[in-house]
């Protein structure tokens, strides 16, 4: 780190000592400014992991993401790692980002769970066990998460080994949850035909719910695995863009940052504001169309159609700047593909102010609107005791009084140069992520305003020669949904060894359970929708009497008329 140690490399090195008086570290890896991976015992793995936290209590400890790999092409023999990636954020002042790694053989796959006490490891321990086959000791929910039912036994698609798919002889049924005296909605049936479809299965007695159960990955692409048999690492973020049909350039520019931070590759300033820029292009059109199916699920379709002419003007510049109206194409390792002409920085100053203009007249006619108000006030409320526990991300987290935001903690792209407020509510209900939403959108006008103003000239890519191999990297981006995290291990012939990219909903759609229970099947959509989960679905509703043993079927238009219903009476 040289003699003159940054903010981050101190701190840094108080996590490190902290964990050594509280677990022997086997080793320490550093990874670049703030960043290192320690090594310790797999019997310590879960001591250490709980003890970050309860030493940086203060500091909005996270799990940001955890990794397992299949080391045996790397180091030999049968051989996995798991990584527990945990951040510190507090504002940038402890830009820090830590991995706490453990080895285990393929002749005892096992580690110690931490999901009891750290509910957001809930999915990426089942995760580790359904594609490793490494098993979390003590978990608390052992089912199935991403494997379809009738996946056979042993077989694992993330392992080197893995060349094939064997149909099994049985087909074992998901076991969901029971819960007595209670009729069961399942909310969101699902079609093999869908991408990404998800079921929630809602337990209610009269109209009240008092359980959920979630069953989701119906449908998984295979992205990692895709990307370990492409020939450079500039294909992948092609398929980084594709991850999510709404905030595909943030994960390509995640996946880019963390291939060049394993190869040390510096990108060029311009490059890095033209990714600000389109960063907060992306966040804007998410925003907007999130608004806009609120207003729907409300049965307020004037403000629905009045959000989305206004995200348009949006549409309309993302295609002007990029040649697309969604997957923009325009990240490569080192830098973007296209720079920004002077009519273009025009164009986007002219949008700016439109989009201002005609938001802030919709905000006003929204926010003064009874129904509107009293149909999210109240409803859906996450504590911020639980989306601590959760390790929720986002507007979903700030909702809740987590002041988190990559762009602010972990400053990436041209953040640390520009200056911006995080908005942030206290309420944790559906009405104060909306309204973290609203503010969101005027910020991210703001920043596209002063980034044009301040940015340099210069080259827009770096040149990018042959990458180390076996080189570790983490790219982190603030999606419009929360923290996007990309893990990196370069490989021999430059291409990848492992890829491991984890979307903002992985951590906030766990939670959904602590905002349902206890509000009605009417608010159900409502709920759902404010978390802004990135999956597809036929939006259809089965209705089990399970004391009368008879079913009805909800079409789609009739479950949202019982959300719109209840509108009305707020009215």
């Amino acid at each position: 780190m040289g003699a003159v140690k940054s903010k981050a490399g101190e701190v840094l090195e108080e996590v490190i000592r902290r964990l050594r008086y509280s677990v022997p570290v086997k080793g320490v890896k550093a990874l670049g400014e703030g960043r290192a991976v320690v090594v310790v015992d797999r019997r310590f793995l879960r001591d250490a992991v709980l003890a970050f936290f309860k030493a940086f209590d203060g500091r909005e400890p996270q799990l940001s993401s955890m990794v397992g790999i299949d080391e045996s092409g790397r180091l030999g023999g049968d051989v996995y790692s798991i990584t527990y990636w945990l951040s510190l954020n507090d504002g940038g002042s402890s830009d820090v980002l830590l991995g706490i790694r453990a080895y285990v053989r393929g002749d005892d796959p096992t580690f110690p769970s931490v999901a009891d006490v750290i509910y957001g490891s809930n999915w990426y321990e089942r995760e580790v066990r359904d594609l490793l086959g490494l098993k979390p000791v003590g978990h608390p929910d052992p089912r199935r998460l991403i494997l379809p039912d009738d996946w056979p036994e042993g077989v694992y698609p993330l392992r080197k080994d893995f060349p094939y798919y064997e149909s099994p002889s049985t087909e074992p049924k998901y076991e969901f949850k029971v819960v007595r005296d209670a009729n069961v909605v399942p909310f969101g049936p699902y079609h093999v035909a869908l991408d990404e479809p998800a079921h929630f299965r809602l337990y209610v007695r009269g109209e009240e719910i008092v359980e959920v159960d979630y069953r989701g990955f119906y449908s998984h692409r295979g992205i990692e695995k895709i990307a370990e048999s492409r020939l450079t690492y500039n294909q992948v973020p092609f398929i980084a863009e594709r991850i999510c049909g709404i905030c595909g350039f943030t994960h390509s520019t995640a996946y880019c940052q963390a291939v060049e931070a394993a190869a040390g590759i510096e990108v060029p300033e311009r490059a890095e504001f033209i990714r600000t820029i389109l960063l907060e292009i992306e966040r804007i059109h998410s925003h907007l169309l999130w608004v806009g199916v609120a207003c729907h699920l409300l049965g307020f379709d004037l403000g629905f159609m009045h959000v989305w002419r206004v995200r348009e003007h949006v549409m309309w510049l993302a295609e002007r700047l990029t040649g697309n109206r969604k997957t923009y194409g325009m990240n490569l390792i080192g830098g973007v593909r296209r720079d920004l002409l002077k009519y273009r920085v025009e164009a986007i100053l002219k949008t700016v102010e439109r989009v201002r203009r005609e938001f802030k007249e919709l905000v006003d006619m929204l926010t003064n609107t009874r129904s509107f108000v009293r149909r999210c006030e109240g409803v859906g409320v996450l504590t911020n005791a639980l989306a601590r526990k959760w390790c929720v991300v986002g507007p979903v987290a700030r909702a809740s009084g987590r002041k988190i935001d990559v762009r602010a903690d972990h400053p990436y792209a041209a953040y640390g140069r520009l200056s911006f407020k995080v908005p942030v509510r206290s309420e944790g209900d559906v009405l104060a992520r909306a309204l973290v939403r609203i503010e969101e959108v005027f910020e991210s006008l703001n920043i596209i305003e002063e980034a044009l103003d301040t940015i340099p000239g210069g080259e827009i890519m770096a040149d990018v020669r042959d990458l180390p191999e076996y080189s570790e990297g983490v790219g982190c981006t603030e999606a419009p949904r929360g923290e996007n995290v990309h893990y990196v291990m370069t490989g021999p012939g430059n291409r990848v060894y492992r890829w491991r990219a984890r979307a903002s909903t992985y951590n906030n759609l766990p939670a959904a359970r602590d905002m349902l229970v206890g509000y009605e099947v009417a608010d159900a959509p409502l709920i759902v929708a404010s978390i802004d989960p990135c999956y597809s679905c036929t939006e259809r509703v089965i209705i089990v009497d399970v004391r009368r043993g008879s079913a009805k079927v909800l079409s789609r238009g009739e479950f949202e008329r019982l959300s719109i219903r209840k509108s009305r009476r707020c009215a």
